[in-house]
């Protein structure tokens, strides 16, 4: 990758646009947080429900759901509501899921007892990486809720395991970049998101080639690129999240360790 290459915000290709997290950006949302990511703006919202899907009841096991809509001005032009058709678009079902799994991927789901963490994702400015801010974001509304819920003694054991975050990669120009905005997306060879841990597993990887197919270093390369962009993502969560516990939450002195300690 050649570093003099700067994009047309400034930034090299393996630079993060400035992401800011606000915590409590709700009043009323059990955990929430608005998450900008350069000049795309999602506000994500967890509410706690004490029911489960049919197919948990009775099993002691909780669930992790999201729901994901941007706002008819996020985009430059006006998107009509999604409210006005009788079902979401397969998109926005597609990151509706890819939220919600990525979630789960880090909670253990029999710690939560049989309630449902509801987490809301609604785009308020969209610039490229709306579904990989979501799932940023969502994850410290996540922990602001069940923080409430065990403070409130109401789950015993804390269920979160790891941090999760993600991040967006492609191929631009010939240039493998990190953090695409969306008139890089929009010009993408080749466009990826990749989710990942705190202990740098992956959780998913969505690779797809727009124009041309990638090669196996290229793909290497790229997730390279992804796995240091999830890294810096979880070092701003763990800011944002660590004061609120009065300290820096730990990340694994040991293989296999949780990175997430219990407040």
């Amino acid at each position: 990758m050649d570093e003099t290459v700067l994009r047309r915000d400034g930034r090299r290709p393996d630079m993060l646009r400035p992401i800011r997290i606000f915590p409590d950006f709700l009043k009323f949302a059990e955990g929430s947080v608005l998450i900008e990511c350069g000049d795309t703006k999602v506000i994500c919202a967890a509410s706690v429900e004490e029911r489960v899907p049919p197919f948990l009841r009775g099993t002691g096991r909780g669930w992790i759901t999201a729901e994901y809509a941007m706002l008819p001005r996020a985009t430059e032009t006006r998107t009509p509501r999604e409210t006005a058709r009788a079902q979401p678009s397969g998109r926005t079902q597609e990151i509706q899921r890819l939220i919600g799994r990525s979630l789960r991927a880090v909670v253990d789901l029999t710690k939560l007892g049989e309630r449902t963490i509801l987490i809301d994702c609604d785009v308020v400015q969209a610039d490229g990486g709306t579904r990989t801010a979501s799932i940023s974001g969502a994850f410290v509304a996540l922990v602001f809720a069940l923080r409430r819920l065990h403070e409130a003694g109401v789950i015993v054991e804390w269920p979160v395991r790891d941090y999760v975050a993600a991040v967006s990669v492609g191929i631009v120009e010939g240039t493998p970049m990190l953090d695409l905005r969306y008139e890089e997306d929009s010009r993408a060879a080749v466009d990826m998101n990749v989710v990942g841990t705190g202990d740098g597993r992956f959780v998913e990887i969505q690779g797809t080639a727009e124009s041309e197919p990638f090669t196996e270093e290229q793909l290497r390369h790229l997730l390279a690129l992804a796995r240091q962009g999830v890294a810096q993502v979880i070092e701003i969560q763990k800011a944002v999240i660590g004061p609120l516990w009065g300290k820096e939450p730990l990340l694994p002195e040991r293989e296999g360790e949780s990175s997430v300690r219990e407040p």
